[in-house]
């Protein structure tokens, strides 16, 4: 079938008929072809150890309608102590491109069963790949380093935005080749504990100001989005509220946002891409699960509930299911709003 719209948490196919399998992903714009690409689900059915199938990338010129390009950076089968291997919790792929040494950059958030979390980076001479690692259990910061987001300035410098896992958002500067951080770096949004914690961050930037749209932290169970905003780089931040008006189940319409883009031509339209990741259990509303998550980390629960059991638990889920969310921003002031849309096209937009 040929699309002509967007229709926000139905199911989404590819050109040949088959469920997008981009998850936690992105999009990058390169000569006039749009390239979406994200965790490849299409193995995962929550009933074995299988969390991913590698990364996968879409193109598309409408945004609309999106062609297999296959796996750009496929699964390590074959040795059960890669990063890469299916049983590996690896997440929220971002790739950026570093005019300077003509690379494409891929950092992925890598997380074993006991909890720890760390980065793979890897690059490729072409968006697709092949890619090869350059670097394999970096503590960036010698932190554990959570979901984040990259981003790169006009002058080609380069920012990575990452949850301190279970405390705060860090801001830290890339090196030159975007493979390691520098050591300079600024904290913000800290909190005690989940479901507090921001995670899943976003940076876009509009006129000349810097946003920070993040999470809150309730594993694959949807939660309240929080907008921040700066004048540079580094903020400081000032945490605004809840982008997602009218949204009464407080779970950002049952989605997480991954990233944000522009899309090219359009005067003003930005584009929130998001999971659905649990689109069969859409009666739940934040209120009733936040105070599990309130019980679990705070300190005086500490070692009274078995973290490792949840994490496991959590991650028995079906994501090859997970449904996604792409929405217009609306721009109010210094706010900026993610209005629910049962279907809606660029077409509309300036």
């Amino acid at each position: 079938m040929k699309y002509e719209s967007f229709c926000p948490g139905q199911v989404w196919l590819d050109t040949e008929g088959k469920r997008i399998q981009s998850h936690g992903g992105s999009v990058m714009y390169l000569n006039g072809v749009y390239y979406w690409y994200g965790e490849n689900k299409e193995k995962t059915t929550g009933l074995d150890e299988v969390w991913h199938w590698g990364v996968r990338c879409y193109t598309s010129t409408d945004l609309y309608n999106w062609e297999d390009k296959g796996l750009i950076i496929p699964p390590e089968t074959e040795d059960p102590r890669s990063s890469l291997h299916p049983s590996s919790m690896m997440d929220r792929p971002h790739i950026i491109y570093n005019k300077s040494t003509k690379k494409f950059i891929c950092w992925m958030k890598i997380m074993d069963r006991a909890g720890s979390q760390t980065e793979t980076v890897m690059t490729a001479d072409d968006i697709l790949g092949p890619y090869t690692k350059v670097r394999e259990g970096l503590k960036p910061l010698n932190m554990s380093a959570g979901d984040f987001d990259l981003a790169v300035a006009p002058d080609g410098k380069a920012y990575y935005y990452f949850e301190r896992v279970h405390s705060e958002t860090i801001c830290a500067d890339l090196t030159s080749d975007y493979t390691d951080v520098t050591g300079y770096y600024s904290t913000h949004f800290p909190h005690s504990h989940p479901p507090y914690v921001r995670e899943a961050t976003v940076h876009f930037s509009r006129d000349f100001r810097h946003y920070l749209i993040t999470s809150g932290t309730t594993g694959y169970l949807p939660n309240p989005s929080e907008v921040a905003i700066a004048d540079t780089w580094h903020g400081p931040y000032k945490v605004l509220s809840d982008p997602h008006p009218g949204d009464e189940s407080r779970t950002s319409y049952h989605s997480q946002i991954s990233s944000i883009f522009k899309v090219e031509g359009k005067k003003d339209l930005y584009v929130a891409m998001a999971d659905r990741w649990v689109p069969d259990q859409m009666d739940l509303k934040y209120d009733e699960y936040s105070k599990m998550y309130e019980k679990m980390f705070h300190p005086e629960f500490k070692g009274k509930i078995d973290f490792g059991k949840k994490i496991g638990e959590d991650s028995k889920r079906n994501t090859s299911i997970a449904d996604y969310v792409w929405l217009p921003l609306r721009f109010e002031g210094e706010m900026v709003y993610v209005d629910w849309k049962e279907e809606w096209k660029i077409e509309d937009y300036e």
